[in-house]
């Protein structure tokens, strides 16, 4: 598990991984050492970063927030992704409508059963995400830590602590195909 502190004003453009505070692994991660293994020099591994966020989230976002508060979002998200770009690192992002139309598909007794969204309000769903591909595991946090300075409201009440989720995508150069 990787903790990331949020301690605005301090958070500099430069974002970079002395920021970052590591907690200690779940006891059932494969990722302590399998990962953390220095890859072959030229390699690199795709990485999915994943925003989460609850139906209030997105209600909050379209009823409270202003067109200047959702412009200073955009543009940060912008110049994330555009310096993702520059870099090379970038390959793929996309944001995900709202909870409230969503399906979800669960089995039970056997038979699966189909649920309209939204969900419980304080739900977290899979609420966008970016794909880039990098040289380690320690700059694809780097580059997801940089989210800790997405703007909001500064009245905005933040009802559940922040997070992503960050975890590498299946293939030859991390060992795990399929």
């Amino acid at each position: 598990m990787r903790v990331i502190g949020r301690t605005r004003p301090e958070f500099r453009d430069d974002f970079a991984l002395r920021n970052v505070r590591f907690a200690r692994p779940a006891p059932t991660s494969l990722a302590r050492h399998h990962l953390r293994c220095p890859l072959r020099k030229g390699t690199t591994v795709k990485y999915m970063i994943m925003m989460f966020g609850a139906q209030q989230d997105f209600d909050m976002l379209t009823g409270k927030w202003t067109a200047e508060d959702v412009g200073r979002l955009t543009t940060f998200m912008e110049k994330w992704n555009n310096d993702l770009v520059a870099s090379g690192e970038f390959v793929d992002a996309q944001g995900l409508s709202a909870p409230v139309h969503a399906r979800r598909v669960e089995l039970r007794d056997g038979a699966p059963v189909v649920t309209d969204g939204p969900y419980a309000e304080t739900q977290e769903v899979l609420a966008g995400y970016t794909i880039v591909e990098c040289e380690s595991f320690d700059r694809a946090t780097e580059i997801a830590a940089q989210l800790a300075n997405t703007p909001h409201p500064d009245d905005a009440a933040l009802t559940h602590e922040w997070h992503v989720d960050i975890r590498p995508i299946a293939g030859p150069e991390t060992g795990w195909e399929g």
